[in-house]
């Protein structure tokens, strides 16, 4: 096995509601269940009883949770949710979550992750992959014959895995497959570790690190790394960026709709930007 050194840590997402926008952080402690506190709250749609997510409403970008200690992100920590109009409630608030259906329009719970529970989130097959058709993206289904909902990761809110990392090669590699007309910032993919990987921006970077592990500063270890399945939510307007169907149809033509990876914990510790990410094969 040889040890190659791919990059360095270049930012830390962590999102303490799911499908929520999430905070910027300096550092984080990851454990085996993920980033602490990432996406340890959700909504659940009263009339379904699904967890919402902002691949059937992108409205759930207009809102934005974070810790109000970065530091304290265990249960019973904290959280604070700006809504589309400016203020803010708190997680804890008994009226948080009529406050929230009523910005939304649709009446929502907010809810805390219980790890016994095997949840389900509710998609629009017509649009879950924006104008990609779903066959494209998934083989052997079709818009006609795709559930509308889908698992989450065993107790959790996680839609596949505890942990996403993307590279920044990747993202200029997707803009210059574009001529630049399209800006992939990767708050539009959400990951959970940014990795600074130079400046080759001429091929998909995470496909070499696949069958690898990823050891992240001094003692986290990633590994289980598949392909990312991108959808509909890469497309959706939030802060400056704008709606822009091209990040998703960009990846559907040049990579079978994946960009960075998703990956397992085995092995806990405190990442922080500016830490080496060494890759393990």
């Amino acid at each position: 096995m040889t040890r190659t050194q791919v990059g360095t840590v270049a930012a830390i997402w962590r999102h303490p509601v799911k499908s929520m926008l999430g905070e910027q952080l300096a550092q984080v402690e990851i454990t085996e269940r993920g980033a602490i506190g990432d996406r340890a709250w959700a909504l659940r749609e009263t009339a379904t009883r699904r967890i919402a997510s902002a691949k059937k409403f992108s409205a759930l970008f207009g809102f934005r949770a974070k810790y109000d200690d970065p530091g304290i992100a265990g249960p019973g920590a904290s959280i604070t949710i700006r809504m589309p109009d400016g203020s803010v409630i708190h997680a804890a608030d008994p009226d948080a979550s009529e406050r929230i259906s009523a910005a939304l329009g649709r009446k929502v719970t907010l809810e805390r992750a219980e790890t016994a529970v095997r949840e389900r989130a509710g998609i629009d097959p017509k649009t879950v992959f924006g104008d990609v058709p779903v066959e494209q993206a998934i083989p052997g289904l079709s818009a006609d014959n795709l559930p509308d909902e889908f698992a989450l990761a065993q107790g959790s809110f996680f839609d596949t895995a505890v942990m996403h990392v993307l590279a920044t090669g990747t993202l200029r590699h997707l803009s210059k497959l574009t001529g630049a007309k399209s800006i992939f910032d990767p708050r539009r993919f959400r990951p959970t570790l940014l990795v600074e990987t130079g400046s080759g921006d001429d091929r998909f970077v995470e496909d070499a690190w696949e069958g690898g592990e990823l050891l992240v500063g001094a003692s986290v270890k990633i590994t289980a790394m598949i392909p990312a399945l991108r959808c509909v939510m890469t497309t959706h307007p939030q802060d400056d960026l704008p709606r822009d169907l091209d990040v998703l149809r960009t990846a559907a033509r040049f990579h079978r709709v994946n960009v960075g990876v998703f990956a397992e914990v085995a092995a806990r510790g405190v990442v922080r930007v500016g830490d080496p990410v060494i890759l393990v094969k």
